[in-house]
């Protein structure tokens, strides 16, 4: 092993305990991690320690990777039935709100920065998407609808593909023609199919796989995203928007070692947001963005006040949404990594004026995610439309009993759960499945038909094949409307 090498993981390492750490110290003081991960980058570069790296084409490529990787751990965790109510509101803010924010931006900056029309457009397409890692982080702190919460995830998982192409297309000098829509329809509708494809039978193939080892089904699971990444793009669909489908699709199916792969899941994505941020803040030179305060201002404002509140105004009024709700949309339009990304692929293509267009994008996602994100809280409760903590779905994990036919469920209990008070007996399960061990404050033990279940509880059940899908939609039945569930209309469907 050579020295460099041995340099090379120690500091690997050394960034990555200090990122974690990280973590902890902007829950506790309320500031956005991801801010954090810059400025670890940024003492990395050449303005503190002196580490020079400038390859604006593999700060694009490792970027685009992981923006991958946290798309796939945003689909993943992201719950259809909590989403599906949000599915045309989505589709409208990651597509139309797009078109209208681009256009706005352009306009504006034209004539406010005296930029060309193409330029002044590109810069609209590089700020028009928000950031997944960004958003997914600050809502699971946020109270708010699952309409809100739904509508969000699901612009910050799909509105990369629509702004990304436009990007390519302005960046590199090609002509707008009556045949742009259809390429466009072409890419996001083609993306989207290859994705639900790659996701039914990623999810189809981990459920008969009988791997030798639990801890190959998160490989596998993270995998098939990726895999609907590169087909994506192999065939000029939307590859950004192939991986979240596909993550989204197997994130809500039946998976093996549901719990591992989700956790997994999330390391990887929290590893993908750390490495990205700290090679963007690596990129980037104190002295170069200082230049770029006052345009990466003015966009900012424009891009906050004018363009994302008419973009939701457009996306959201025909779904009769409150006004209330639109300006939470509006300020929740958080920015982070994807805009930053983006703004390499100018610079890659030798377009002139790229690096103020880097460097202005950089200011202007320290400013918001510093504005917004620290007061997304404070809105919701000043619209009156946030509420208590955010309810918890009941997790239920299953491993497979390939030999007997079976499967092993465990579930934990969540906080605010109705089936705390439940008697084992009201769970009333299906033939062919029952609670074999009920583990409460790290204590195991044999339930009786009289135990009654508490929150924070352990159960395993063991479960034929045949009995396991009506046994896990039982169990998340009695957990949304308790003993009484099958009598109030409630199945556990999800979707």
């Amino acid at each position: 092993m050579g020295p460099e090498l041995t340099i090379v993981l120690g500091a690997a390492a050394a960034v990555l305990l200090v990122a974690v750490v990280a973590v902890r110290i902007s829950v506790r003081l309320g500031f956005p991690s991801l801010l954090l991960y810059l400025g670890i980058g940024v003492v990395l570069g050449e303005s503190a320690i002196g580490i020079q790296f400038d390859n604006a084409d593999l700060t694009q490529s490792l970027g685009l990777a992981g923006l991958v990787l946290i798309l796939t751990e945003g689909g993943l965790t992201t719950r259809w039935p909590q989403v599906k109510t949000s599915l045309w509101p989505g589709i409208m803010l990651s597509t139309v709100a797009v078109g209208v924010s681009i256009g706005v931006t352009g306009v504006a900056l034209h004539l406010l920065l005296g930029l060309d029309w193409r330029i002044a457009l590109l810069w609209g397409a590089v700020l028009a998407p928000t950031d997944a890692a960004a958003v997914f982080s600050v809502l699971r702190s946020v109270a708010v609808s699952r309409r809100l919460v739904g509508a969000l995830e699901l612009e910050s998982g799909m509105n990369d593909a629509a702004s990304y192409s436009m990007v390519v297309l302005l960046a590199s000098g090609g002509v707008f023609t009556l045949g742009l829509p259809f390429v466009m329809l072409y890419e996001l509708v083609v993306g989207a199919v290859v994705g639900v494809v790659l996701g039914w039978l990623g999810a189809y193939a981990l459920r008969r796989a009988a791997l030798p080892s639990t801890g190959l089904y998160p490989l596998a699971t993270v995998a098939v995203p990726v895999l609907a990444f590169s087909t994506g793009s192999a065939v000029h669909a939307s590859g950004l928007l192939a991986a979240y489908v596909a993550a989204l699709v197997l994130g809500n199916s039946r998976l093996p070692h549901r719990t591992d792969t989700l956790s997994f899941a999330e390391g990887f994505g929290m590893l993908s947001q750390i490495g990205l941020f700290v090679l963007l803040g690596l990129y980037m030179s104190p002295g170069r963005v200082l230049d770029a305060v006052i345009p990466g201002l003015v966009a900012g404002v424009v891009v906050t006040l004018v363009a994302r509140p008419l973009s939701v105004i457009v996306s959201a009024t025909p779904f009769r949404m409150p006004w209330r709700e639109q300006v939470f949309l509006s300020w929740a339009g958080l920015r982070g990594a994807v805009p930053i990304v983006f703004a390499m692929v100018p610079i890659t293509v030798g377009l002139p004026g790229a690096q103020r267009l880097v460097d202005a994008v950089f200011v202007l996602v320290i400013v918001l995610t510093l504005v917004q994100g620290s007061t997304l809280g404070l809105l919701a409760r000043l619209l009156g439309i946030g509420g208590g903590a955010r309810s918890q779905e009941i997790d239920v994990d299953a491993a497979p009993l390939d030999e007997l036919g079976a499967v092993l469920l465990q579930v934990r209990i969540p906080p605010g759960s109705k089936m705390h008070g439940v008697y084992l007996t009201e769970l009333r399960l299906p033939v062919g499945a029952t609670v074999s061990l009920v583990v409460r404050k790290g204590v195991s033990h044999t339930p009786a038909p009289t135990t009654r279940l508490q929150e924070d509880d352990q159960l395993l059940v063991v479960a034929t094949e045949q009995a396991r899908s009506e046994t896990e939609h039982r169990i998340r039945a009695v957990d949304r409307a308790g003993r009484f569930a099958r009598w109030k209309g409630e199945t556990g469907q999800e979707s």
